[in-house]
């Protein structure tokens, strides 16, 4: 699974392997420059979530409920999951499992796929105290196995571990019955989740230790920029075949 946040990208993510996209709420830092994720309000998320069902629409969409959707009583979150629905998105993605297991067990009966989200939940990085990895001591590592639990008996189809020590992913991966994929949580998950333009070495100064970069974005779309700009400059571009008569 990768991010996927507008029209353009989405149709090369079509013609990939690639099994889902996420369109997450980390599309308010990646692609609206916010310090986190907690300004993605529900119309911003809808409009993401229509532009990359247009671009993609044989892949399996997974949109984020944004920062207090789910906590806000039952009629506004299922307000919230109908308009991520209808804009496109073929199940949502809940952060969180306290307080919360009912919640998804009613969305899940409407007939909507809910994924799950444990461990370093960015809609909660304010009360975490900043991006660390979650559930390093025995009683935070048990406290996050039974809220696994509890999202799996709750309906979820599938879980994001989000740094996590690789240990507790592994023991999670086996003790539940539904896919887990991973984010910072080692190679024991069933599969694994970036955001793209991270993969894609978008931004070279973002090397979190759980990133691989698959390509040199950054200097690829700087240096075709700039030679447009030079041959623009020294009159070689358009040449007389890129002109009308």
């Amino acid at each position: 699974m990768v991010t996927c946040y507008d029209y353009w990208s989405a149709q090369i993510l079509e013609k990939t392997d690639i099994d889902c996209l996420l369109v997450g709420d980390s599309l308010a830092m990646v692609m609206h420059g916010y310090e986190s994720t907690v300004f993605a309000e529900i119309e911003l998320m809808a409009i993401h979530v229509r532009a990359v069902a247009k671009g993609a629409p044989g892949k399996f969409i997974v949109g984020d409920m944004p920062f207090l959707t789910t906590r806000k009583g039952l009629q506004p979150t299922m307000d919230a999951v109908q308009t991520l629905m209808q804009a496109g998105a073929n199940a949502v993605k809940v952060e969180g499992e306290l307080g919360q297991r009912e919640l998804i067990a009613h969305i899940v009966e409407s007939g909507v796929p809910v994924m799950g989200h444990l461990g370093l939940t960015p809609q909660s990085v304010n009360g975490f105290g900043g991006h660390k990895v979650q559930g390093r001591n025995d009683a935070d590592a048990e406290a996050l196995f039974t809220s696994a639990l509890g999202v799996a008996e709750a309906g979820c189809f599938a879980l994001v571990l989000e740094c996590v020590p690789a240990s507790l992913a592994r023991r999670i991966s086996r003790a539940i019955e539904i896919p887990t994929i991973g984010i910072g949580a080692g190679p024991h998950t069933d599969g694994q989740v970036l955001v793209l333009q991270d993969m894609l070495g978008m931004n070279p100064e973002f090397k979190p230790k759980f990133l691989r970069q698959y390509g040199d974005g950054f200097s690829f779309v700087s240096g075709a920029v700039n030679r447009f700009h030079a041959e623009t400059v020294g009159g070689c571009f358009p040449s007389k075949a890129e002109s009308y008569g």
